[in-house]
């Protein structure tokens, strides 16, 4: 039996939010896109046409339980067929106009934007966001497009589409501003575009969008299915012109062969150990304030930072800045009020992605303590924002761990989930090898009040981007986005770098990335 919430601790029972329930966004799911959503369904989108088929999976909500729409999951060889449609779409769109193929994403864009509350309540069902996070997520993505289709031309000066379409497999937590973000772009330089369906989360949310941007003749294909079982299709066909990776290293490291075998242009993001160091400072102000924004989304992310290295002289008053902020951290049921009439709650974040995924982390933090680590920090559920008797299967509320063990998975790997790790330093050289302990990383922060000792100490830290006392992410726009070492093969995106990566230049060119036989900088 699942767990149930504990037994509210404020005077007001929480309801849910009234027209918030799955039920309620899976009819309007229906009424705006009925060719994509049947009773209990969505179809697979291919060869311009929304296909049956498909071996549909039992899903449910890390929200609360709640049964929601599971993928239907495509086998091998219909999605080789759906690939060489693909191939068929990409020979046709790639001669479309470039004004054309603007009025066309933007008129996506604007569909997109009118049903904007309806994709962040889906994602708010489907991967557990928070309503601020959910609709942040969208907007981004709707955004960022809108920056390209505003500039796109001298961007493609001189280059020219791929020679087959772009195969786009990414992980569950970002489906708009990540996937949908790629897609539409990668479209806009005048490639056809495929993406896999997370297997984890987000099918309804993503098939909303697909539905929407297909209307206006941009040329998506949308599948479900096994990774292992769609990989030969979705990235060893000959008809696929490049291959965009999110996701972990495992799954990163087998698709990196792939494409390295076959030459096969690719964009591999994976993830790493961002850290954050802590030498001679004393603006513990700014870290407090910094702190629970660190744990937004659960940590669930790729640039999150679950990692602390200390100057241990200083241990003491980074705890004093550290701990009342990650007390004052809001976890529960993203849709419950008090009231019918108030907003969504402003959380942290909710529950993890599922109760599998709860389970692990959990059972990753009492090893740790077993074979060493120190609990500076355990959060509770007990104050949890939850409705009465919900399931809580899928939450974890923030711990802090000192000294995870060289044994345990939270010492050298990201744990994508709220729990922070700490290592305590006594010089820059045991510094530099602490946030250097993933062999390359996304991000990393460096606090420090010397602005001479950032300079010198910032490029012996292998990550792409490293902040001087602030975090960093992703970015938008103009903003560039790589990694070093095993956190990204391939391509460099981001700004111009996005639209290189998906489109030819000059014979010889040689791409701004990581690469097997070249690392080259931006």
């Amino acid at each position: 039996m699942a767990p149930a919430s504990p037994e509210p601790t404020t005077a007001a029972t929480l309801t849910l939010k009234p027209g918030t329930a799955w039920n309620d966004a899976w009819q309007r799911c229906r009424n705006v896109a009925p060719e994509a959503f049947l009773d209990d369904r969505v179809l697979n989108l291919w060869a311009a046409n929304w296909q049956p088929g498909g071996r549909t999976l039992p899903a449910t909500s890390p929200v609360d339980g709640t049964p929601i729409a599971g993928p239907p999951r495509l086998d091998g060889p219909t999605a080789r067929q759906a690939v060489r449609a693909a191939l068929d779409q990409h020979r046709a769109w790639r001669h479309v106009p470039l004004a054309e193929r603007r009025a066309r994403i933007a008129a996506a864009l604007d569909a997109l934007t009118e049903h904007r509350e309806l994709l962040a309540l889906l994602l708010v069902w489907e991967i557990g966001k928070p309503w601020r996070l959910a609709q942040a997520d969208v907007d981004r993505a709707i955004d960022g497009v809108r920056w390209y289709v505003d500039g796109i031309e001298p961007m493609l000066d001189g280059r020219a589409p791929l020679d087959g379409p772009v195969s786009n497999i990414a992980s569950w937590n970002y489906p708009m501003s990540v996937l949908v973000h790629a897609m539409l772009v990668q479209a806009l330089a005048g490639n056809a575009v495929i993406a896999k369906t997370p297997t984890d989360g987000g099918l309804a949310c993503l098939t909303l969008a697909c539905a929407l941007a297909a209307r206006e003749g941009v040329p998506i294909t949308l599948v479900s299915g096994s990774g292992g079982e769609l990989s030969q299709a979705l990235v060893r066909a000959p008809e696929i012109g490049c291959v965009s990776f999110v996701g972990g290293r495992d799954t990163g490291a087998a698709v990196a062969t792939a494409v390295a075998d076959l030459g096969k242009r690719h964009i591999l993001e994976q993830e790493g150990l961002n850290t954050w160091g802590i030498w001679n400072y004393t603006n513990w102000d700014a870290l407090s304030a910094v702190v629970p924004k660190l744990f937004d989304y659960g940590k669930q992310r790729c640039t999150a930072y679950p990692r602390f290295v200390v100057q241990r002289s200083l241990f003491d008053q980074f705890l004093d800045a550290y701990l009342p902020a990650v007390r004052s951290i809001r976890i529960g049921h993203p849709l419950a009020v008090a009231d019918p009439a108030d907003p969504p709650p402003s959380l942290d974040f909710g529950p993890l992605i599922n109760a599998a995924k709860a389970k692990e982390l959990t059972d990753q933090v009492t090893e740790a303590v077993d074979r060493g680590a120190v609990p500076v920090h355990r959060g509770t559920l007990a104050d949890g924002h939850f409705l009465p008797g919900q399931d809580i299967s899928a939450y974890v509320p923030p711990v802090t761990l000192l000294g995870p063990p060289p044994s345990s998975p939270l010492h050298h790997a990201e744990p994508f989930g709220p729990v922070d790790t700490i290592v305590l330093v006594d010089t820059e050289a045991e510094l530099l090898a602490a946030m250097n302990a993933s062999n390359g990383a996304l991000v990393a922060t460096l606090s420090t009040d010397d602005r001479a000792t950032y300079e010198r100490l910032a490029p012996q830290i292998r990550a792409f981007k490293v902040g001087h006392d602030k975090p960093r992410s992703r970015g938008d726009r103009e903003e560039l986005f790589g990694g070093f070492g095993a956190s990204w093969r391939g391509a460099f995106v981001g700004g111009e770098l996005l639209i290189r990566a998906v489109t030819q230049g000059d014979d010889g060119e040689r791409l701004p990335g990581n690469f097997p036989e070249y690392h080259l900088m931006p």
